[in-house]
């Protein structure tokens, strides 16, 4: 049985680590494609309610809107560390002798 497992979790592993993968490639076109997804059944979901009120009917058009607004790109963290023009750890001040 150990062997079993041990060949599965090495098989899994070599699926997910292969060599020539770029991984955070990947899971950006994963996250964006999940986005896309979610948003696209969030307004159909939407279209199905029916409104017989002027509140309701723009209650739709503002999150209908607020889909088809395009987000922001995110960063990982690796870029934004680099926009700060502090460096870290500061100079000691000149008085600290």
């Amino acid at each position: 049985m150990f062997l079993l497992r041990s060949a599965f979790w090495l098989t899994i592993a070599f699926l997910v680590i292969r060599p020539g993968m770029d991984v955070q490639e990947s899971a950006a076109a994963l996250s964006s494609e999940a986005m896309a997804r979610g948003s696209q059944f969030v307004a159909q979901q939407i279209d199905a309610i029916e409104c017989d009120n002027l509140t309701c009917i723009g209650g739709k058009a503002v999150v209908s809107a607020a889909l088809q607004s395009s987000l922001p790109a995110v960063h990982p963290m690796q870029m934004l560390a680099a926009d700060n023009p502090v460096p870290l750890p500061r100079p000691r001040p000149d008085r600290a002798g």
